[in-house]
């Protein structure tokens, strides 16, 4: 069975707003990357390398995520009510591929599943009825 966390882009407060998050809700954080700790595959700007890449924080059984999405990095421009998703981690990849076709289908598959330099099978859509989502099956564990 998938498993659905909620994921949240940030204008350049990602860390900010997590700290808050984990301030209310405890614990520590199961990942925190920074776009400039990592190949992302893509030259990034002098003013994002400090920025939230991606960052989780467990909530009971669920887990929070969320990134910086800033300009010239993001692949989208970050509004109200385009600023999260919901992030779908499957068991398998067959499972990832057959969860991403279906929600693609009438929809706007805007990155095709493909493996991830932080090792996920990993792609993004927005459904027909204009949710944005992500799909993942998670190949490696990220040290």
């Amino acid at each position: 069975m998938p498993k659905m966390n909620p994921y949240i882009n940030f204008k350049d407060s990602c860390e900010e707003a997590f700290e808050f998050y984990r301030s209310v809700f405890g614990g520590e954080f199961m990942m925190l990357l920074r776009m400039g700790d990592t190949d992302m595959g893509m030259p990034v700007p002098d003013h994002a390398k400090n920025l939230i890449m991606h960052v989780s924080l467990p909530i009971g059984d669920n887990v929070l995520m969320g990134s910086d999405a800033p300009d010239g990095v993001c692949p989208f421009p970050l509004t109200a009510g385009n600023n999260f998703s919901i992030s779908i981690s499957a068991e398998s990849r067959e499972e990832a591929d057959r969860i991403y076709a279906g929600l693609s289908e009438g929809g706007n598959p805007s990155m095709p599943l493909q493996v991830m330099f932080w090792g996920s099978y990993w792609g993004m859509l927005t459904d027909k009825f204009g949710i944005n989502w992500m799909v993942e099956h998670q190949e490696a564990q990220h040290a």
